[in-house]
């Protein structure tokens, strides 16, 4: 097919537009047009005037008829369309119609527009040109075109030409843009060319845009011209399947049963037979049909056996083209399950089964009966289920399922008696979960023959239980009745014995020969064995053979009026409430059952004071209430309780009225009672104060005659302030170099050079005192003449590197003891100074008689040495054995460096 080569001539007169539709398929013998055709022409339009043509090269011209709804316009056989008459276009347009058979046969219509020319001479005479768009219809071409190209697709013409030198370009999608190449327009006539074949799946329409320039000054002479090519289709693509060919139906289904849908899809252009699918059956026909628009697929027999074949596969044909000859296809096979249903009953693999039980026996299973089903396994249709419908009226028997094997387990529940029946018939019925149908088949059943087999048993009591009445209380010795046993073989009840075997309150007796039953014990009705007014004795018989049977009597306990109603002993409360009559409940038991019990009548007792009165509460209480407010106290209140018979006594009922705190009586205040560990908790501070008093009474009568100390050797002990709660400062001692003379001048006795006491001082200001110390160099040596210092002579002066000399405080531990520096301006200060000052202080505490030198506190010591019978240095530390003392020689230099201070002469 070849496009219209026929070139448009643009007139100042009117200018016609014409797309023309291409061939909807590749045969020769079919042939139509496009759907629409817009004509612009001038406002009157003279007979013969020639709008446009149609392409008629393909079609069979002989046989090919066009017709037109408008009398004004026609069609000639070679395609051309005319007026017939002279015809009018109004302002906004004039429309009709041509119709002509498509391939199908049917009737198709072309609508053709015609548009009024821009150009017209107004009233005035004057030619007056208007702005209008050029060429505005879109062009078509064919997909899949065959070679030989470039082939020409329509000419893009401009009213400009007319006036203008013109040339024309194209740019776009096609062009110039992807897909490159494809079209291309003749820069002299606007002829628009193709390139390339086009597939309209991949590119259904192309918009690019037209131009047209003057050749001398290259200025657009007109608007630019968006141009769309469409892409006309052709049945190139057949249909495939869109979804998975698997379907499914029940077994047995009636004919016109759905069994499911088939779906296709074509990539041709929609709503046009390349597009319309037929769908049809290759195979498969017998069975099933198929709808040749829908491709719903249903049955068309009921001969749907899914035990004959379970699975049935049908070839499904897709044609376009509405199913035509030429339409493309394809195929594709659908599988068809067919679902099971219940048409098949469980069937028995034999038809009876005989088996021998003997008699006596538990519980077990007896048989297992197989069953075979053609239904689909492991599904209600196959799961089978198993009844017992005749025999089994005893309840000897029961039957189940094995969820494994799907057989009939037949169990015995109970054991049989020979002496009851020797042979028990059995039917047995097999049926499945789900119920039968789709068929005409029913249930099947088996007979099961149970023989029963005879062993030697003990004797049976006539009756399992036998029931006596009997009132309680009754008297020793009376006869309640007889049980009697018998063998179940001879029904004789010679040769048995019969014994109890469980009587909990031994109430019973029985004679072993003759079974007769009698009271041995008062039987009574309120005892714990009696449960319900029933009380049971286990009796057993006994046979020659040493064979047993066992069974119950049951005594139906009869009540009498022996107990009368009790009140409770325990003590009951009524709180105290000012202004308040206080008042209790009292409850009565009686353990007797009506109408030997309530409802009971409650009086005071003839002894009562006055202080309570009762008042009836309900069949088994009243309420104590008082007549006027009681002090607290415990009260005896005597009441008197029958029960309805009249039976009763007087009793007492004890009330603690009292102050109540949550319904409770509240603890009175009471003094303490101590124990034994509680006094001597309290004696032993007093014995420890004693002790205290003691020892201070001891240390505080030490003899004025110093005591002989022996030097340990103990070098760290030192002596710190004691007016402070700090521990002391770690010093560093400067001993005071005396000439060497003074070493040799001793003043008299009790020197301080005589007992080894060398004194140092500190940089803090406090003194050292070590025993057997004496530095030949430093030549200071004390006395304890009264006039203080012996006068010596010394070599250096006081050596110390804070300047400051000692305190006199840190020699005596005395926290009122005096304070007292001196000062190193110069070494000309004689040791006559220094000697007044610790010859007064001595003489001080020399002076205090029977007192203590100190006061008995703590002090702090940088150093205590290690643990020693003295303990602590207190003065009263220590009662100990005051004529034995022994121990001060032992305390270290620390401690007689104390001792002496404290020692009068």
């Amino acid at each position: 097919m070849s496009y219209n080569k026929r070139k448009r001539f643009i007139t100042p007169g009117f200018l016609i537009n014409i797309c023309l539709f291409s061939h909807l398929s590749s045969y020769v013998e079919s042939c139509s047009f496009q759907r629409s055709l817009q004509v612009s022409v001038p406002h009157t339009i003279a007979a013969g005037y020639v709008l446009s043509k149609v392409d008629m090269d393909r079609c069979q011209t002989e046989t090919f008829d066009i017709s037109s709804s408008d009398p004004d316009f026609t069609v000639k056989a070679d395609g051309t369309i005319i007026t017939s008459h002279t015809a009018t276009v109004p302002a906004n347009g004039r429309i009709f119609s041509l119709h002509y058979p498509d391939p199908s046969g049917q009737m198709a219509v072309m609508d053709v527009y015609l548009v009024r020319s821009t150009n017209e001479v107004e009233n005035d005479g004057v030619l007056r040109r208007s702005k209008r768009r050029w060429s505005p219809i879109p062009f078509n071409i064919i997909e899949n075109d065959v070679p030989p190209f470039p082939k020409d697709v329509e000419l893009v013409g401009s009213d400009s030409s007319a006036t203008y030198n013109v040339y024309y370009t194209v740019s776009g999608p096609g062009v110039d843009e992807h897909p490159r190449g494809l079209f291309s327009v003749d820069r002299n006539t606007g002829l628009l060319r193709v390139h390339q074949p086009v597939d309209r799946e991949e590119f259904p329409k192309f918009t690019f845009q037209a131009n047209v320039f003057d050749r001398v000054t290259n200025v657009q002479t007109d608007l630019p011209l968006p141009i769309t090519v469409n892409v006309d289709d052709v049945n190139d693509n057949e249909p495939t399947f869109s979804g998975a060919l698997q379907f499914s139906v029940p077994e047995q289904s009636k004919p016109g049963v759905a069994v499911g849908q088939v779906k296709a899809t074509d990539r041709d252009q929609e709503g046009t037979d390349h597009t319309k699918i037929r769908y049809s059956l290759i195979t498969g026909t017998d069975l099933f049909s198929i709808h040749p628009e829908t491709g719903i697929i249903s049955t068309v027999s009921s001969n749907l056996d899914r035990e004959v074949k379970d699975t049935h596969f049908a070839i499904v044909e897709i044609r376009d083209m509405g199913g035509a000859p030429n339409g493309l296809f394809s195929t594709g096979t659908a599988t068809i399950a067919l679902g099971d249903v219940n048409d098949n009953p469980p069937t028995f693999t034999k038809s009876s089964y005989s088996l021998d039980v003997m008699e006596n026996l538990g519980q077990r299973l007896l048989l297992r009966i197989p069953v075979e089903d053609k239904d689909q396994v492991n599904t209600p249709n196959w799961n089978s289920e198993f009844v017992i419908t005749k025999g089994n009226e005893n309840g000897n028997f029961k039957i189940e399922r094995d969820p494994i094997t799907n057989e009939g387990l037949l169990y015995l529940t109970k054991p049989l008696d020979y002496e009851a029946t020797n042979n028990v018939k059995l039917e047995v019925m097999a049926k499945n979960q789900a119920n039968l149908t789709g068929t005409t088949a029913s249930w099947l059943s088996i007979p099961v023959d149970v023989n029963v087999g005879n062993e030697d048993e003990g004797p049976e009591f006539s009756a399992p239980t036998m029931r006596i009445t009997v009132e309680e209380n009754t008297s020793n010795g009376t006869l309640l009745g007889t049980y009697t046993a018998s063998d179940p073989e001879t029904k004789s009840s010679a040769g048995i014995k019969y014994y109890k075997v469980v009587d909990p309150g031994s109430w019973i007796s029985v004679d072993e020969n003759s079974g007769q039953l009698k009271v041995a014990n008062t039987i009574d009705r309120e005892s714990k064995y009696v449960q319900g007014g029933l009380y049971n004795v286990t009796m057993k018989a006994v046979d020659a053979s040493g064979k047993t049977g066992s069974g119950m009597v049951i005594l139906e306990v009869v009540d009498v009026n022996d107990h009368t109603p009790e009140l409770p002993s325990a003590e009951m409360v009524v709180c105290e409430k000012i202004g308040e009559l206080g008042s209790t409940l009292v409850v009565a038991e009686d353990k007797d059952g009506p109408p030997f019990s309530s409802p009971f009548s409650f009086q005071l007792g003839a002894k009562n004071d006055g202080k309570w009165a009762v008042k009836s509460f309900n069949g088994t209480a009243a309420t104590l209430v008082q007549t006027k407010e009681l002090p607290t106290n415990v009260y005896k209140v005597p009441l008197v309780v029958k029960d309805l018979q009249g039976m009763g006594e007087e009793q007492t009922v004890t009330i603690r009225v009292c102050r109540c705190r949550n319904g409770a009586c509240v603890a009175p205040q009471t003094s303490t009672v101590l124990g034994g560990w509680g006094i001597l908790a309290m004696l032993l501070p007093l014995a420890l104060l004693a002790l205290l008093c003691a020892v201070l009474a001891f240390v505080c009568m030490t003899k004025e005659e110093n005591k002989e100390m022996d030097d340990m050797g103990d070098s760290g002990g030192i002596l710190l302030k004691s007016n402070t709660e700090a521990p002391g400062d770690q010093l560093d001692s400067n001993l005071l170099i005396v000439p060497a003379s003074a070493t040799a001048d001793k003043a008299g006795k009790g020197s301080m050079a005589d007992a080894g006491f060398t004194v140092s001082l500190a940089k803090g200001g406090g003194l050292y005192a070590q025993q057997n110390l004496l530095h030949q160099s430093s030549g200071l040596l004390f006395s304890d003449s009264h006039n203080g210092f012996s006068p010596g002579q010394y070599n250096g002066g006081v050596q110390y590197g804070g300047g400051q000399f000692f305190t006199g405080d840190n020699l005596a531990m005395d926290n009122a003891s005096y304070f007292h520096q001196l000062t190193d301006s110069a070494v000309n200060h004689s040791w006559q100074t220094n000697g007044h000052v610790l010859q007064k202080k001595l003489t001080y505490l020399g002076t205090m008689k029977e007192e203590c030198y100190a006061d008995d506190i703590l002090h702090t010591y940088v150093f205590e040495g290690l643990g020693s019978q003295a303990g602590s240095v207190g003065c009263c530390s220590d009662q100990g054995n005051q004529d034995n003392l022994d121990f001060l020689n032992t305390l270290g230099p620390k401690f007689q460096t104390l001792a002496e201070a404290c020692a009068k002469k």
